[in-house]
Protein backbone atom coordinates (compact mmCIF):
# COMPACT_ATOMS: atom_id res chain seq x y z
CA UNK A 1 0.00 0.00 0.00
CA UNK A 2 2.91 2.62 0.85
CA UNK A 3 4.65 1.52 -2.44
CA UNK A 4 1.14 2.74 -4.31
CA UNK A 5 1.27 5.86 -2.55
CA UNK A 6 5.16 6.66 -3.65
CA UNK A 7 4.19 5.30 -7.37
CA UNK A 8 0.87 7.62 -7.21
CA UNK A 9 3.10 10.86 -5.92
CA UNK A 10 5.99 10.53 -8.52
CA UNK A 11 3.27 9.99 -11.39
CA UNK A 12 1.17 12.64 -10.07
CA UNK A 13 4.28 15.14 -10.13
CA UNK A 14 6.00 14.17 -13.39
CA UNK A 15 2.14 14.71 -14.88
CA UNK A 16 2.14 18.12 -13.30
CA UNK A 17 5.67 18.73 -14.29
CA UNK A 18 5.55 18.62 -18.52
CA UNK A 19 3.33 21.13 -20.18
CA UNK A 20 3.01 22.02 -23.66
CA UNK A 21 4.35 24.95 -25.30
CA UNK A 22 4.94 25.98 -28.68
CA UNK A 23 8.29 28.64 -30.06
CA UNK A 24 7.48 30.85 -32.77
CA UNK A 25 10.60 32.35 -34.07
CA UNK A 26 11.89 34.92 -36.88
CA UNK A 27 15.40 34.31 -38.03
CA UNK A 28 17.26 36.71 -39.84
CA UNK A 29 16.52 37.32 -43.41
CA UNK A 30 20.13 37.33 -44.25
CA UNK A 31 20.51 34.33 -43.75
CA UNK A 32 20.35 32.03 -46.86
CA UNK A 33 17.48 29.33 -47.04
CA UNK A 34 20.43 25.78 -47.09
CA UNK A 35 21.95 27.78 -43.82
CA UNK A 36 18.07 27.70 -42.14
CA UNK A 37 17.84 23.65 -41.70
CA UNK A 38 20.71 24.38 -38.70
CA UNK A 39 19.28 27.56 -37.13
CA UNK A 40 16.33 25.25 -36.61
CA UNK A 41 18.34 22.47 -35.19
CA UNK A 42 19.71 24.59 -32.61
CA UNK A 43 16.59 25.52 -31.41
CA UNK A 44 15.32 21.29 -31.61
CA UNK A 45 19.08 20.77 -29.83
CA UNK A 46 18.07 23.09 -27.26
CA UNK A 47 14.46 21.54 -26.67
CA UNK A 48 15.89 18.01 -26.24
CA UNK A 49 18.62 18.78 -23.94
CA UNK A 50 16.22 20.73 -21.69
CA UNK A 51 14.31 17.22 -22.00
CA UNK A 52 11.63 18.64 -24.29
CA UNK A 53 9.59 16.06 -26.56
CA UNK A 54 8.46 17.15 -29.96
CA UNK A 55 4.87 17.61 -31.34
CA UNK A 56 4.79 19.33 -34.27
CA UNK A 57 6.58 21.53 -36.50
CA UNK A 58 6.38 24.40 -38.82
CA UNK A 59 9.18 24.79 -41.45
CA UNK A 60 10.21 28.53 -41.59
CA UNK A 61 9.63 30.36 -44.91
CA UNK A 62 10.37 33.68 -45.56
CA UNK A 63 7.53 36.27 -45.04
CA UNK A 64 6.68 40.11 -44.77
CA UNK A 65 6.94 41.25 -41.35
CA UNK A 66 3.44 43.86 -40.01
CA UNK A 67 6.32 46.12 -38.63
CA UNK A 68 10.06 46.45 -39.08
CA UNK A 69 12.26 44.72 -36.09
CA UNK A 70 15.30 47.11 -35.40
CA UNK A 71 18.24 44.85 -34.04
CA UNK A 72 21.95 45.85 -32.90
CA UNK A 73 24.29 44.05 -35.61
CA UNK A 74 28.17 44.75 -35.17
CA UNK A 75 27.64 48.04 -33.25
CA UNK A 76 24.87 49.37 -35.49
CA UNK A 77 20.78 49.20 -35.52
CA UNK A 78 19.69 47.33 -38.29
CA UNK A 79 15.99 47.34 -39.80
CA UNK A 80 13.97 44.07 -40.92
CA UNK A 81 11.20 43.95 -42.68
CA UNK A 82 11.01 40.64 -43.63
CA UNK A 83 12.20 37.45 -41.64
CA UNK A 84 12.12 33.70 -42.33
CA UNK A 85 9.09 32.77 -39.43
CA UNK A 86 9.04 29.18 -38.30
CA UNK A 87 7.11 27.42 -35.07
CA UNK A 88 7.83 24.04 -33.01
CA UNK A 89 5.56 22.77 -30.64
CA UNK A 90 6.75 20.55 -27.79
CA UNK A 91 6.13 19.16 -24.13
CA UNK A 92 8.58 19.77 -21.46
CA UNK A 93 9.01 20.25 -17.82
CA UNK A 94 8.48 23.49 -16.25
CA UNK A 95 11.99 24.13 -15.85
CA UNK A 96 13.10 24.14 -19.00
CA UNK A 97 11.03 27.68 -20.17
CA UNK A 98 13.67 29.89 -18.55
CA UNK A 99 16.75 28.77 -20.24
CA UNK A 100 14.96 28.08 -23.33
CA UNK A 101 14.00 31.89 -23.45
CA UNK A 102 17.38 32.90 -22.25
CA UNK A 103 18.81 30.94 -25.16
CA UNK A 104 16.54 32.44 -28.20
CA UNK A 105 17.30 35.84 -26.52
CA UNK A 106 20.83 34.93 -27.19
CA UNK A 107 20.96 33.43 -30.39
CA UNK A 108 22.22 36.04 -32.93
CA UNK A 109 20.27 33.91 -35.81
CA UNK A 110 17.10 34.81 -34.74
CA UNK A 111 15.50 38.20 -34.70
CA UNK A 112 12.69 37.84 -32.25
CA UNK A 113 10.72 34.46 -30.72
CA UNK A 114 7.54 33.99 -28.57
CA UNK A 115 7.27 31.01 -25.80
CA UNK A 116 3.91 30.38 -24.76
CA UNK A 117 2.00 27.45 -23.14
CA UNK A 118 -0.68 25.92 -25.38
CA UNK A 119 -2.42 22.78 -25.80
CA UNK A 120 -2.24 19.23 -27.92
CA UNK A 121 -4.52 18.97 -30.04
CA UNK A 122 -4.29 20.59 -33.16
CA UNK A 123 -5.17 24.87 -32.80
CA UNK A 124 -5.13 25.80 -36.59
CA UNK A 125 -8.32 27.35 -38.21
CA UNK A 126 -10.10 25.53 -40.46
CA UNK A 127 -11.82 27.57 -43.42
CA UNK A 128 -14.60 27.04 -44.82
CA UNK A 129 -15.77 27.87 -48.27
CA UNK A 130 -19.37 29.13 -49.25
CA UNK A 131 -21.42 26.45 -50.97
CA UNK A 132 -21.11 26.50 -54.40
CA UNK A 133 -24.19 25.92 -56.94
CA UNK A 134 -23.33 23.78 -60.09
CA UNK A 135 -23.80 25.22 -63.31
CA UNK A 136 -23.92 23.33 -66.58
CA UNK A 137 -22.16 24.98 -69.56
CA UNK A 138 -25.45 25.40 -71.55
CA UNK A 139 -27.25 27.00 -68.91
CA UNK A 140 -28.02 31.02 -67.96
CA UNK A 141 -28.57 32.38 -64.96
CA UNK A 142 -31.08 34.57 -64.45
CA UNK A 143 -31.61 37.34 -62.11
CA UNK A 144 -34.42 37.49 -59.54
CA UNK A 145 -36.73 39.54 -60.70
CA UNK A 146 -37.12 43.01 -59.08
CA UNK A 147 -40.69 43.84 -57.57
CA UNK A 148 -40.81 47.19 -58.92
CA UNK A 149 -44.03 49.75 -57.45
CA UNK A 150 -46.19 51.18 -60.05
CA UNK A 151 -47.69 54.07 -59.12
CA UNK A 152 -51.29 55.71 -60.05
CA UNK A 153 -51.44 58.99 -61.04
CA UNK A 154 -52.48 60.83 -58.74
CA UNK A 155 -54.79 63.79 -59.01
CA UNK A 156 -54.31 67.99 -57.27
CA UNK A 157 -57.24 67.50 -55.16
CA UNK A 158 -56.16 64.41 -53.89
CA UNK A 159 -53.14 65.42 -53.34
CA UNK A 160 -54.42 68.63 -51.72
CA UNK A 161 -56.75 66.41 -49.41
CA UNK A 162 -53.85 64.20 -48.09
CA UNK A 163 -52.20 67.35 -47.29
CA UNK A 164 -54.59 68.99 -44.76
CA UNK A 165 -55.21 65.63 -43.39
CA UNK A 166 -51.51 65.45 -42.03
CA UNK A 167 -51.19 69.04 -41.23
CA UNK A 168 -54.82 69.32 -39.29
CA UNK A 169 -54.45 69.62 -35.62
CA UNK A 170 -56.68 66.56 -34.29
Amino acid sequence: MAEAAVIEKEVSADAVGMRVYEIGYHINPNTKEDELEPVVADIRGMIEKQGGKFLAEGAPSLTKLAYTIEVKENGKRVAYDRGYFGWIKFEAPVSAVAPLEAALKTNRDILRSVFFQTVREETRARFKSAPMREVKRGDVIKSAPRNEEVAAPVSEADLEKALEDITSEK
